[in-house]
C-alpha cells in the first residue's frame, strides 16, 4: 500500500462530511480511527490501516437512510433482504464504495474492514475485528454504550471474545434484523472460542 497522508485524509474527510452537514459523524469517524490505531498496535504490524479504515467507516453518512437502497443500487451493490428492511446497515458497504471512488483507497484489507464494521462477517481478519470493536467502543450515540463494561472485560481476553460478547448482546437485546454476515461471524466466533 502506498503511504497515505493522515492529515490530508482527515482534512478531506472533514470537508466531505461538513458539506453534507455531518460534522458529528466526522468526530465519530476520527474517534474510531484513533482508537482503532491504539487497539491495532497490540495486534497488528501496521496500525495505520486500522486508523484509515476507522476514519472512513461511516463516510456514507452523507446519504440518509431513505436514500440508501436507491444509492446502493446505483453503486452496483447487490442487497440482502435484511438491508432493504433496515437500510441503515447498508451504510457499511456504501462507505467502502465511497472510500474507493472519492478517497482512492485500494487496499483490500482496509476496504474489508470498512465494509463489515457494523456486522462483521464470517471470514473476518484481525483488521476487521479491530475496526468492528473500535466502532462499538467509540459509538456514535450520547452517553456510555449499555454493553461497554462487558465488552471491555471480554477485550481483556481477546478481540474475538469482545466481538462475540457484542454480537451475543445484540442478539439478546431486540436486534431489528439479523444480517447474514453478523450470523456467520457469530457462528465462527463461537466455534473459535469454544474449548477444544
Amino acid at each position: 500500500m502506498g503511504t497515505i497522508d493522515q492529515e490530508y485524509l482527515q482534512a478531506s474527510i472533514e470537508q466531505f462530511l461538513s458539506e453534507a452537514n455531518c460534522l458529528k459523524t466526522y468526530a465519530h469517524c476520527i474517534a474510531v480511527g484513533d482508537y482503532a490505531y491504539k487497539l491495532a498496535e497490540q495486534f497488528m504490524a501496521d496500525p495505520h490501516k486500522a486508523q484509515i479504515a476507522g476514519y472512513l467507516h461511516d463516510i456514507s453518512a452523507v446519504y440518509p437512510d431513505d436514500q440508501r437502497v436507491e444509492i446502493a443500487n446505483k453503486m452496483g451493490i447487490a442487497l440482502y433482504k435484511e438491508e432493504i428492511v433496515l437500510p441503515m446497515i447498508i451504510h457499511q458497504r456504501m462507505s467502502k464504495e465511497i472510500a474507493i471512488s472519492q478517497f482512492n483507497i485500494n487496499d483490500s484489507e482496509i476496504l474489508s474492514a470498512i465494509e463489515c464494521h457494523t456486522t462483521l462477517k464470517g471470514n473476518y481478519s484481525i483488521l476487521d475485528l479491530v475496526v468492528f470493536i473500535a466502532d462499538k467502543i467509540k459509538w456514535d450515540q450520547d452517553g456510555e454504550p449499555p454493553y461497554i463494561t462487558g465488552l471491555m472485560a471480554a477485550l481483556d481476553h481477546s478481540l474475538e471474545s469482545a466481538a462475540y460478547y457484542y454480537i451475543d448482546y445484540l442478539l439478546h437485546h431486540g436486534i431489528q434484523v439479523t444480517h447474514p454476515w453478523l450470523n456467520e461471524a457469530y457462528v465462527k466466533l463461537k466455534q473459535q472460542l469454544e474449548p477444544a
